[in-house]
């Protein structure tokens, strides 16, 4: 306050001393009108510029931070927590290679415009709630925390970051993921989660509901023992052919190797591109780890097909079909229950005959009938765990009459009638072709040939053999054209005009070697293929 009221007698000062001096001339006059005191509204403008915590558009060179546009770099400067004068401006930060322990409540403060986040390689323990409030929020995209030392991760991490679409978190301590901790992240779409210490993931809480656009996950090089299979099954089609799950701890059942059997069927990426890295552990031991892609006899008593079964399944009348009840529950503690569509409770060894259950909790339908259509449940309960898992299968029943319908015509059949078809077509094109030509005279004997002059006429063309690569000499030449008559013809290299040389198409390389022209060295001219750069590629994180 007595800064004012001195800034307030200083220009009451300036005022009188001013109307005390003689007019000045008219330029100066101008320029005493430009110069006038300000007002108070001006001041209090002026404290409050001086006071507002709102950050400055300067690039703060004391952190040891680099600014380029929108662009503010401050990797490897020993930072110990987020610098507080980052330009309102930037639009990429990265702060990777600090000494950043923890992500304070609202130290990306004012940061409004902000999309790429880098704290890659710090000392993160802990993101405190709130930490990325009042930040872009919406507009942050792209956020790697990769190679700290998270070891949970919790439910309010990511709360404000509705926006966020690529998340790297692997090369961490993480041993838990809650099951609300991507809740929040609807338009997720690439998460990285490899070599990290998780024995659990809830795969429950990324259904299509909630993460429509998620269509990568990388839980590689983990330590996850069983898969829900249920809920591993449940995922879009699309993120299961991004769900990386090699070298992990996983236990070697049948439940799971039917899994990876069903997704290399399918030709997912996840599989098809790491089949070396895909094991599994014999009985739990680190010791029997077995690449279960090359070494399937470990697997010869399981049957797959059932495994991969959907869960609508067509079966024809009288016929037997075997339900099994997928599960990621096993041991000696497990009992199975199935309930039949009449509501009947089936447990092994079966009913009164129609069906049969087995001790590893499938069943089979004897001989299907019309009555057996429906839904069958299956329940697998653990007692020593406390833990129970449900399996629901749709069967639908056939009628013979259907069947019959069906199997009378085949493709089998199909394909045999049309090659003989095709064949007598060729046949009788060949020999039963009518010919509207006039009698042909009887050709007079042969005449000696005089010397010194070439039998230009040679024989008929009805003489020549009609799979000759070249046609008669009397149907081509200068002014004529070829006979119409031929049955087989033997096209000519097409040759395209390069630089004022004639090569040969690379279509009918093979084409113009078989009619004797020699082949021509093919050119390959740079920017005919295009090349595709990817910043974050649809495949996991490799680490040395």
């Amino acid at each position: 306050m007595n800064d004012v009221k001195e800034v307030f007698q200083r220009n009451r000062q300036t005022r009188l001393t001013a109307e005390d001096a003689p007019p000045p001339s008219g330029d100066i006059m101008l320029g005493a009108e430009a110069a006038a005191p300000p007002s108070w509204w001006s001041v209090l403008v002026l404290l409050a510029c001086q006071l507002s915590p709102v950050r400055t558009s300067v690039c703060p060179p004391q952190a040891g931070c680099l600014c380029a546009s929108d662009i503010v770099s401050c990797t490897a400067a020993s930072l110990q927590q987020v610098p507080g004068d980052v330009p309102v401006s930037a639009v990429t930060l990265d702060l990777s290679h600090n000494r950043i322990a923890q992500l304070e409540d609202g130290g990306f403060y004012g940061l409004s415009r902000l999309e790429t986040l880098r704290l890659a390689h710090n000392h993160l323990t802990a993101i405190r709630p709130g930490a990325f409030r009042n930040s872009s929020g919406t507009l942050l995209r792209h956020l790697d925390l990769s190679s700290n030392q998270l070891r949970v991760l919790e439910q309010n991490y990511f709360l404000e970051l509705p926006g966020l679409e690529e998340l790297l978190l692997f090369n961490n301590l993480l041993v838990q993921v809650e099951g609300g901790a991507l809740a929040g992240l609807p338009a997720l779409r690439k998460a990285y989660l490899s070599h990290n210490r998780l024995t659990d993931f809830p795969f429950f809480s990324i259904q299509k509901h909630s993460h429509p656009h998620l269509s990568l996950l990388d839980l590689s090089s983990n330590r996850l023992p069983r898969l829900p299979l249920e809920d591993v099954s449940g995922l879009p089609a699309a993120l299961q052919g991004g769900l990386y799950l090699h070298n992990n701890s996983l236990v070697c059942e049948c439940s799971m190797y039917g899994l990876f059997r069903y997704w290399e069927q399918r030709g997912f990426a996840s599989v098809t591109f790491f089949r070396q890295e895909h094991v599994c552990l014999v009985y739990g031991l680190q010791r029997g780890a077995v690449r279960f892609f090359q070494h399937g006899r470990y697997f010869e008593k399981c049957n797959v097909s059932g495994l991969q079964q959907n869960r609508s399944v067509a079966v024809r009348v009288g016929t037997a079909l075997l339900l099994h009840c997928v599960t990621s529950l096993s041991g000696h503690g497990v009992s199975f229950l199935w309930v039949a569509p009449n509501w009947e409770y089936v447990a092994p060894p079966g009913n009164n005959g129609s069906l049969r259950m087995f001790s590893n909790g499938s069943l089979q339908i004897v001989a299907a009938r019309e009555e057996d259509a429906g839904t069958y449940w299956c329940l697998a309960l653990d007692r020593q765990r406390q833990r129970n898992e449900t399996w629901e299968v749709n069967v639908t029943v056939v009628p013979h009459r259907h069947a019959d319908a069906h199997e009378s015509f085949n493709t089998g059949f199909t394909t045999l009638l049309g090659c003989v078809v095709s064949l007598v077509l060729v046949l009788m094109y060949l020999y039963l072709t009518p010919c509207h030509c006039p009698p042909w005279p009887k050709a007079p004997p042969p005449a000696t040939p005089i010397p010194g002059q070439g039998n230009d006429a040679g024989a008929g063309s009805a003489q020549s053999s009609i799979l000759t690569p070249t046609p008669p000499a009397t149907t081509e030449g200068p002014g004529r054209k070829v006979s119409t008559n031929k049955h087989v013809v033997f096209l000519e290299p097409i040759r395209e005009q390069q630089n004022g040389r004639l090569r040969v198409g690379q279509g009918h390389l093979g084409l113009g070697l078989l009619l004797g022209a020699e082949p021509q060295p093919q050119l390959h001219r740079a920017g005919e293929t295009d090349s595709i750069m990817s910043i974050f590629p649809d495949t996991p994180i490799m680490l040395p």
